[in-house]
């Protein structure tokens, strides 16, 4: 299922973000103050690093599922201070309007999992 490029350049990532707060209540935060980074995929090897970001959300319009997931578990095997998810359409309920590898701080992450936020990344 691909997304045309004229639907992944205006998703509205703030009605997005609003929108699953029931399963990740600190997104929509974090989308607010800025340290969620939307970037096109061009490959693992041009990951950047999240530097003050929390997230990045790597848009992958031609992926599929399979190929996302596949993708994720090789980052997490060779990038240790962070976590990767993935995203797919096809995948119902709350997933993003568009495919995604999702490139998270895994310290931050955890905290926020546990209900804690790490100041030096959440302040304005």
């Amino acid at each position: 299922m691909a997304v045309k490029k004229k639907e992944v350049d205006f998703i509205n990532w703030t009605e997005y973000f609003a929108s699953i707060v029931a399963v990740c209540p600190w997104s929509k935060a974090f989308w607010a103050k800025q340290k969620i980074d939307i970037q096109r995929w061009r490959g693992e090897q041009r990951i950047t690093p999240l530097d003050d970001y929390v997230a990045r959300m790597w848009l992958h319009p031609n992926a599929s599922g399979r190929t996302l997931c596949k993708i994720h578990y090789r980052l997490n095997e060779q990038r240790h201070n962070e976590e990767w998810l993935y995203s797919h359409p096809q995948y119902g309920g709350h997933s993003t309007p568009s495919p995604v590898l999702i490139q998270q701080d895994q310290i931050i992450l955890n905290n926020a999992r546990k209900g804690k936020q790490n100041e030096s990344k959440t302040s304005s």
